[in-house]
């Protein structure tokens, strides 16, 4: 019987393939066994999965000294997304992560207040995205599951102060070290596992003299992503930047849907990809509703109310979707 291996599970294969850490080669063999089509056809392949995962955790677990502690590598995804924080010390990711969301990490002063790994949930319009704040980023701090971390992400949002006369050293510095520890900026094609999207916040921009050096700082890393201009303190620039994260950095759309003859319920829209079709949501759905569809209307952008649309119809956000089987 063939294995019939699917998008996903050969996309973990090659995470798995790819993966520098122990932290990052349990989490795509984890996702490998998750994502497996389960028939006989793959029983040996699921077995030795297993006996890999078994084997990891063990080194793992032997590898450790000292008392048993939470693994900081394992950030558990929620919401449309996972982002995480990157920048130097005092660029204000924690002031941004509790401005933006119910978090309480520690704000001071001075330099890796951040000891370790604190998610908190934006809520932006009727979405919520998972944003991590992260230790800096500093060749004298940096751990491994710290780049596991990153690596396992969604999206990175580079915070940069745009108080800090040398913000641009700061930057050049931080995007050449990421680099170096094989993590690269890529917002454009297809992406390898150590390739992510990434996002700029541009953070006290009510500082004196922020937009001059905004300027400067757009020409150095602006064509390699888009750059916000905003402040935790003063939450100018956090809707634009909120929004940002989830159309651009994460690629997503809300849809919703609703039985012929009822009403949508726009507090809780289904969160898909960019470029999802009418058959490709109706899969994320449910299952039968994609093998029963007859056709689909659709209210929306780029089409007429309630058009009949074919199978392939590409949707767009706050598009409204009425499947009939």
């Amino acid at each position: 019987m063939p294995a019939n291996l699917g998008p996903e599970y050969l996309a973990a294969e090659e995470r798995y393939r790819q993966a520098i850490t122990n932290e990052e080669k349990l989490a795509a063999l984890e996702e490998m066994l998750a994502t497996i089509p389960k028939h006989k056809g793959t029983e040996k392949m699921q077995a030795d999965i297993k006996r890999r995962i078994s084997k990891l955790k063990e080194e793992m677990r032997v590898g450790k000294k000292g008392p048993h502690r939470k693994e900081l590598f394992r950030i558990e995804k929620e919401g449309a997304g996972q982002v995480i924080m990157v920048g130097p010390p005092n660029s204000g990711k924690s002031h941004l992560l509790k401005t933006m969301s119910k978090a309480e990490p520690e704000v001071a002063e001075y330099p890796f207040t951040t000891r370790l790994p604190l998610p908190g949930m934006v809520q932006w319009e009727n979405v919520q995205i998972q944003l991590v704040d992260m230790p800096p980023l500093t060749p004298e701090t940096a751990q491994s599951w710290m780049w596991a971390i990153l690596r396992l992400s969604d999206g990175l949002l580079l915070v940069f102060d745009l108080g800090d006369d040398d913000i641009l050293d700061k930057a050049e510095e931080l995007l050449r070290f990421m680099e170096a520890n094989n993590l690269k900026i890529k917002n454009e094609g297809p992406r390898t596992f150590t390739e992510k999207k990434a996002l700029c916040a541009a953070n006290k921009c009510d500082l004196p003299g922020a937009y001059d050096r905004l300027e400067l700082l757009k020409e150095v890393i602006g064509s390699r992503m888009d750059i916000v201009p905003c402040s935790a303190k003063t939450k100018e620039g956090i809707s634009e930047l909120c929004s940002k994260m989830f159309f651009d950095l994460l690629g997503k759309i809300r849809v919703y849907t609703h039985p012929p003859g009822k009403k949508a319920d726009f507090s809780q829209p289904f969160i898909l990809d960019k470029g999802t079709t009418v058959i490709d949501a109706a899969r994320e759905i449910h299952k039968e509703i994609a093998a029963n569809l007859k056709y689909a209307r659709v209210w929306g952008k780029g089409v007429f109310e309630g058009q009949m649309v074919p199978r392939d119809h590409v949707l767009h956000d706050g598009d409204v979707v009425v499947f009939y089987t």
